[in-house]
């Protein structure tokens, strides 16, 4: 069970009056205007490590010595995920930043990763999410550089910042399921605030579920010709696929959680005039209920049970014996559950309250993100983006552009202050 927050004291809006006019926290959200250029060098620098999913290694080595660099303790777990506290020997609650190692693509080069005439970031990963994992140094540097934000007294709370493995596809969130569920120091966490991005319009409050499967079917194969009629596998897969794309998602009356189904990898055979062995494909199954994605599951099922009985009655009637069945197999690849943050928890009320101080217009969102594991742990956990602009996530042509950065960090910062000062008497 997690570490919880005390609930705030006096009113959110003075209180974050009240901290942007301390000298120590003045100093830190000074200092994210004024080194621009240092964390624009320190994101492209951690955007040449390649840091594909299930492999994020390199990657997780050079955060952690950057950690070590600015004073931080630092260490990686037995999943990956880099670990670092401000205060040596804290022993929590925790207030935990994250941000995913992981991308989609990787760099082959370093030269893959480009800065235009503007200012622009290109490459694989620049934005989801090197703006994440850039915020977290940034933020750590500019805490150790006011040490006034600390105040006098002893904190009762600290900060964790945690550059985690497996955010994207089928790593599952193995970086965040292992930091809340396995590791002794995910146990004295109080609240996840994840980076995820650039964009500061938005305020993940609610996790969209989702369930991934490789569905298969294998049979004998042979010759185009001369094997006509045994179970082809290619055909059972096209049907099944047929059948459960044609399932309906419409009919859900207004107001209903939101679901979605998805082919979106197939793969199988050697030759065109080959019967193939084997198969397959991966099906993406998305809902804000997991009560639905059950359903959709069950659907799924439905369709490879109906596409391996008419194969395999095709087979029969064609070569009158049972030699050329198919078999079917349908293997879970990934779960993400879906749950919502309680609409009265601290951390929604300080962001927006900071919001309106810095006047950043923002609104909540539903998305599948690291926040997805606490929340359904009933841990407060919110996803936001770590400030600048960013586009073409997921593809070859990602870019960002620290255009605005300062004031995402400045957000990330003033909620950081609220979180602990709702814990500790002082910062």
């Amino acid at each position: 069970m997690a570490a919880n927050l005390a609930p705030p004291s006096i009113p959110v809006d003075a209180i974050s009056q009240i901290l942007a006019s301390q000298r120590g926290l003045r100093e830190a959200l000074q200092w994210f205007t004024r080194e621009k250029l240092w964390i624009n060098d320190i994101h492209q620098q951690l955007c040449r490590i390649p840091a594909p999913t299930f492999l994020e290694q390199q990657r997780a080595e050079w955060m952690a010595a950057q950690f070590r660099s600015l004073g931080c303790d630092s260490q990686i777990d037995r999943a990956g995920n880099v670990l670092a506290t401000l205060n040596p020997g804290a022993s929590g609650p925790y207030i935990a930043v994250t941000a995913h190692l992981d991308t989609v693509f990787a760099p082959r080069l370093k030269d893959d990763i480009l800065v235009d005439p503007d200012g622009k970031i290109w490459g694989p990963g620049v934005s989801d999410n090197g703006a994440g994992l850039a915020a977290l140094l940034a933020l750590t540097k500019a805490l150790k550089s006011s040490p006034a934000l600390e105040g006098s007294e002893p904190a009762h709370a600290d900060i964790l910042f945690v550059a985690n493995v497996g955010e994207e596809g089928e790593g599952n969130l193995s970086g965040m399921r292992f930091l809340c569920k396995q590791s002794a120091i995910g146990r004295e966490i109080a609240t996840f605030l994840v980076l995820d991005g650039a964009a500061t319009e938005h305020i993940t409050v609610q996790a969209l579920g989702s369930r991934r499967f490789d569905i298969s079917f294998s049979g004998p194969g042979g010759h185009s010709w001369s094997d006509f009629g045994i179970g082809n596998p290619v055909h059972a897969l096209s049907r099944a696929v047929a059948f459960f794309a044609d399932t309906r998602l419409t009919d859900a009356p207004s107001g209903a959680p939101r679901s979605s189904i998805s082919v979106g990898i197939i793969e199988g055979g050697t030759s065109i005039n080959a019967i193939a062995a084997v198969a397959r494909a991966k099906v993406d199954i998305r809902s804000e209920s997991n009560e639905k994605m059950e359903e959709l599951v069950n659907a799924l099922h439905v369709a490879m049970e109906r596409a391996h009985e008419i194969e395999n009655q095709r087979s029969l009637e064609i070569q009158k014996s049972g030699a050329g069945k198919l078999t079917a197999k349908i293997k879970e690849i990934g779960s993400r559950p879906a749950a919502r943050l309680n609409e009265s928890s601290s951390i929604l009320t300080y962001i927006r309250a900071v919001d309106a101080h810095l006047g950043i217009r923002s609104h909540l969102d539903c998305a599948s993100t690291d926040a997805n594991i606490p929340l359904s742990l009933g841990i407060p956990a919110v996803s936001i983006g770590a400030g600048g602009q960013g586009g073409g996530a997921h593809t070859l042509q990602e870019w960002f552009s620290p255009e605005g950065r300062d004031l995402g960090l400045k957000r990330i910062l003033l909620t950081l202050a609220l979180l602990l000062r709702s814990q500790a008497p002082a910062l």
